[in-house]
């Protein structure tokens, strides 16, 4: 038996996050959420709201599909 792909989501906001240089703290205050939020996106972890996914995007400067695949 053949096992199904996994359809999780995978992100780049640790990526991203070093890039401009915030901690997961200060991005955690930026979007409303806690660090703990932060963290489970960043180990994959966790998948995001739509409402979460647009507001990262939107802090980062680039297309949601960028950040999320």
């Amino acid at each position: 038996m053949s096992k199904s792909p996994s359809n999780k989501i995978k992100n780049k906001v640790r990526e991203f996050r070093l890039k401009k240089g915030v901690t997961q703290n200060e991005l955690a205050l930026v979007l409303n959420v806690t660090r703990q939020t932060i963290i489970a996106l960043e180990k994959q972890r966790y998948s995001p709201s739509l409402h979460l996914a647009l507001r990262l995007s939107k802090f980062f400067g680039v297309k949601v599909e960028e950040m999320f695949k």
